[in-house]
């Protein structure tokens, strides 16, 4: 399970120096549409290298692009989730730059009139988000590699037209760990919305983020860098800092920070100069002669608007503050649909059961479990939100202890077992005869004269003894706040 939180503006970033760091977003979202973005060529991951090609993906001279519609739908979904407004006319541009993974020698992207722009998500603005075209992969070898004797970049042209929403913060972040927290909540957003898989392993979200620091108190902007080719939130979050720290002494050395292009590896914690950051001028937009603007339909935008599910920070707000939820179990639920999912299923199995508990229960022993026994995947757990319901209620109602109750989840997760069962085949049901409980509970007494005497002298912890002892002989089957109670009462404390 995953957790993120939203925050931005404000000095969060603030250092004992007097400086604080200005962080602004880039993110790539490949969306999960059947062909590419102009051509019908099927999009992939994983196949052999270049066996889902055209002559309009590897840019052949004449051919025509025809926009993906289903991926303009897409990104006025992305658009109606980030409360962005939507151009009424927006137009194509060709950003120009000569790459091997750039056949035509130019990207169809959006430029000055994108497709949605001034939105927010929580407490970041969103500049802009526009539509275009990703590039061929590259494959680097050495001596090595595949071409022996020789370095070499090889190019895989299946990824050349996969259609991308691009996502433009404003500089509204202070630290990597809200760099982090947002990412995530952006993350969660995007995969509730079913436009992307939003894989970062696999570059189906690809984040960067400028970087740059000034002065606490001041509104003008530092010189950026930006940050490149993380592939996890975590390793940008320690990106981000490592950058920070870099500026910061920089700075107090006399130095200046210079315009580029960085790249974080995470195993030394280095940071690596790629090239020097190029600006917009540097492309040479020009529109592009072989689309016509695109002019969404009063009918697209009602679809949009009426297709947005609950998101992500819609549903932490209503487990928060309609059940009751503590905020880290609340964001923990809500950024994952498949577990939100799972734990409503759960929560509908007894309406008497308090929201917190359950929560509690989904979250804490029922996660660490999964952990325990080899890391499982939610998706592929035997446990059913009905079968967890069930334990949950017998706790609840004080049919089994908590412990007995965990003991009965091991099983689960372990087996699929029947709670039911398993409480029935090991007779775990707490005793419910308080006589029958209240001898025990003065042979413990008796048979343990040195914590009893101990309690009695004002040494409140010599009572885990006593309780242990009580626990042991019913096999854990009393109930712990009923066993205290006793124990105190013939203690005469």
């Amino acid at each position: 399970m995953s957790q993120g939180a939203s925050s931005g503006g404000g000095t969060a970033g603030a250092t004992a120096d007097g400086y604080e760091a200005v962080i602004g977003l880039e993110i790539h979202v490949q969306l999960s549409t059947e062909t590419k973005m102009f051509c019908g060529c099927r999009l992939s991951f994983g196949d052999e290298p270049n066996i889902h090609t055209c002559p309009i993906c590897l840019g052949h001279p004449g051919v025509l692009p025809v926009p993906n519609r289903r991926a303009i739908e897409f990104g006025l979904l992305i658009a109606a989730a980030l409360d962005c407004e939507v151009a009424p006319r927006s137009i194509f541009h060709r950003k120009n730059y000569f790459y091997p993974d750039n056949p035509k020698a130019y990207q169809i992207s959006q430029f000055d009139i994108p497709l949605a722009s001034d939105g927010r998500l929580n407490e970041v603005r969103i500049h802009r988000a526009h539509l275009e075209e990703d590039a061929a992969k590259m494959i680097h070898v050495g001596t090595s590699g595949r071409i022996q004797g020789s370095d070499a970049s090889l190019v895989d042209f299946n990824r050349a037209g996969t259609p991308l929403v691009e996502i433009v913060t404003e500089p509204d972040l202070r630290s990597g760990a809200q760099v982090r927290e947002w990412g995530q909540l952006l993350r969660a957003t995007i995969k509730q919305l079913g436009v992307s898989d939003v894989n970062m392993e696999e570059g189906s979200l690809r984040c960067d983020a400028n970087v740059s620091i000034r002065p606490v108190g001041s509104s003008e902007l530092g010189t950026k860098t930006e940050m490149k080719n993380m592939n996890s939130f975590r390793y940008l979050e320690r990106g981000v800092e490592a950058e920070i720290e870099r500026q910061k002494q920089l700075l107090s050395a006399g130095g200046r920070v210079v315009q580029e292009t960085l790249h974080f590896d995470p195993s030394s914690g280095e940071l690596h100069s790629l090239r020097s950051k190029e600006e917009s001028h540097d492309y040479r937009y020009l529109p592009e002669p072989d689309l016509v603007p695109l002019a969404p339909t009063p009918e697209m935008l009602e679809a949009a608007a009426e297709s947005l599910p609950e998101l992500p920070a819609a549903r932490a707000s209503r487990y928060r503050d309609e059940l009751g939820i503590p905020e880290a179990a609340a964001q923990l639920l809500s950024f994952e649909t498949e577990w939100a999912d799972f734990f409503e299923g759960v929560l509908a199995h007894d309406e008497g059961v308090e929201p917190r508990v359950v929560a509690n229960w989904v979250t804490g022993e029922f996660a660490a479990e999964l952990r325990r026994q080899g890391d499982q995947e939610l998706s592929r757990s035997k446990v059913s939100a009905d079968s967890l319901g069930s334990l949950i209620s017998m706790v609840a109602v004080g049919r089994i202890s908590h412990a007995s109750g965990k003991s009965v989840l091991e099983s689960m997760v372990a087996e699929g077992a029947d709670p039911r069962q398993v409480v029935e085949e090991q007779g775990l049901e707490q005793i419910s005869d308080s006589g029958e409980l209240e001898k025990i509970v003065k042979s413990a007494i008796e048979a343990n004269p040195g914590p009893a005497e101990q309690v009695r002298s004002g040494n409140q912890k010599a009572i885990g003894a006593l309780v242990g002892a009580v626990m042991k002989e019913t096999r854990g089957r009393a109930d712990g706040g009923e066993v205290n109670r006793l124990l105190k009462k013939h203690l005469d404390l």
